[in-house]
């Protein structure tokens, strides 16, 4: 009797559970899949036909690597170095991946296909859940509504900047840039990463001027190591200081 009476309670707290899950998953997936119209915006103001454009919101599926991508071609760089700086940036979702793949362990038939979704806001969707069943939910959830809605948004964007015609004229080229931060500023939580980020800055806007564009991009990327390497060093010297105090402190003790 016990039992039975548990198990509409038990489903009735995973129908709730899920329910959060739907709720807060579709609204980063709303959220985040409507900024896809500021890409459609800034592909078209880069001369990216609109077939491509859509291509590219279809097969590349990652923002911030899709802005990366436009934001060089359009600023003159070469079709290779707007790739490379592109690909930089999406290489943190195979360290998604990673982790995702141990979490979800999704059938063999579907990981390919799931894979196509392993982006920033999948992945903190799925890791935010407390088990499987929820991390699963929650990740599908989140790629469904944000697949549909940034390539649906991507291609209204692009056919406005269509219509509006040049796009310095209505200030919209600023667009790219200005989603790409509000993308990358979220990530940034700890010391380390937002020392990261203003030195890739510095780089990238330094060398602007005397570098071809796209270019920049790629330098920036020696941030990450150089920030690093500072902070170990950093880290190592106040060990070393800390456990000169204890010996310090020990042979004091011992003389008394």
């Amino acid at each position: 009797m016990p039992q039975q009476t548990d198990s509409p309670q038990r489903g009735e707290r995973e129908g709730r559970a899920d329910r959060d899950v739907i709720r807060d998953a579709l609204g980063v997936g709303v959220a985040v899949g409507l900024s896809g119209f500021a890409f459609g915006v800034t592909a078209a103001g880069a001369g990216i036909s609109l077939a491509q454009t859509c291509a590219l919101s279809l097969l590349v599926f990652t923002g911030a690597s899709q802005f990366a991508l436009v934001t060089a071609l359009a600023a003159g760089g070469g079709p290779l170095t707007a790739a490379a700086g592109a690909l930089f940036l999406g290489t943190r979702n195979a360290f998604y991946g990673l982790r995702l793949s141990t979490l979800l362990r999704l059938p063999r038939g579907v990981r390919a296909a799931a894979a196509h979704w392993v982006i920033d806001e999948t992945s903190v969707v799925a890791l935010a859940q407390p088990d499987r069943r929820s991390a699963r939910l929650g990740f599908a959830v989140t790629g469904a509504s944000l697949y549909a809605l940034w390539n649906l948004s991507t291609l209204l964007g692009a056919l406005g900047a269509e219509a509006l015609g040049d796009m310095d004229t209505w200030g919209l080229d600023a667009a790219g840039p200005a989603v790409f931060l509000a993308l990358l500023a979220p990530m940034l939580r700890t010391a380390v990463e937002r020392a990261t980020a203003a030195v890739a800055v510095v780089l990238g806007l330094g060398l602007l001027p005397v570098l071809p564009a796209g270019v920049p991009v790629l330098v920036s990327a020696l941030a990450a190591p150089l920030v690093l390497a500072a902070h170990a060093r950093t880290a190592a010297g106040k060990r070393a200081r800390r456990d000169a105090e204890r010996g310090a402190g020990r042979g004091e003790e011992s003389a008394r």
